[in-house]
């Protein structure tokens, strides 16, 4: 029997790479987003669950789960951002908007796969968690966002601290630069820290895939906790 995952945000960037990475490996793969049409193009006539769901949304996102026979893997990689800007000039929707996805949704689908793990049989599974290089140093203006993904760093230690109990492993993938559209204005010129607007190197997104395919692939008594995959040269380790 092969076994089966669940992605989120699957409708576009780094959730459709990934998607189409366990398809193609022969994975079971339910693809989680909030519209049909971005899911079916994922799928691209491969074999795949379409769950529409709004993972900000409990109800939602506890039917979808039930609908699931079995899980053996949730990649929790739904997420958003805001317009970079001084925490004084960001709207309180925009943050309330950034956190409803980043971390209520975060929290849901973690929830919802945690109960659907710890009570299947065989007992266990691993949740993987897509964090942030944000998580770490932030970019100007990111306050919504990096308290989002500081938020989801918090939420893998204590799943993989909860988990070992019930045979559950946490783990969580930061990524700098993936090109996705997301990242598309970097190798045009995005502000550095000391002001200045400086053209940034990305990756192909498809290194994420291959990333969290091994990662999801690794027995249960084997985890990675924190992984940081990134463009090489991006302005990150030491002074960039």
């Amino acid at each position: 029997m092969s076994p089966t995952i669940l992605i989120t945000g699957a409708g576009a960037g780094i959730g459709r790479a990934t998607a189409r990475a366990f398809l193609a490996a022969g994975w079971e793969v339910a693809l989680l987003g909030r519209r049909l049409d971005p899911l079916q193009d994922t799928a691209a006539g491969m074999p795949a669950r379409l769950l529409v769901c709004d993972v900000g949304d409990a109800a939602q996102v506890d039917a979808a789960f039930a609908s699931l026979p079995r899980l053996d893997v949730l990649f929790n990689n739904a997420g958003i951002s805001a317009r970079a800007a001084p925490i004084d000039e960001i709207p309180v929707d925009d943050w309330l908007e950034v956190s409803r996805t980043n971390i209520t949704g975060m929290f849901l689908c973690a929830r919802a796969a945690f109960g659907l793990m710890r009570r299947q049989s065989p007992q266990g599974g691993r949740i993987i968690n897509n964090g942030s290089i944000s998580a770490h140093v932030p970019r100007p203006g990111s306050a919504p966002y990096t308290m989002s993904k500081h938020a989801v760093t918090g939420l893998t230690r204590t799943l993989g601290l909860d988990g070992r109990a019930f045979n559950i492993a946490c783990a969580q993938i930061d990524i700098g630069n993936a090109m996705t559209d997301m990242a598309a204005r970097f190798p045009k010129g995005v502000p550095q820290a000391n002001g200045d607007i400086r053209a940034e190197p990305v990756m192909d997104v498809d290194h994420v895939a291959a990333m969290v395919l091994h990662m999801a692939s690794l027995p249960l008594e084997v985890n990675t906790p924190f992984v940081t995959l990134m463009a090489r040269d991006m302005p990150y380790i030491g002074r960039g």
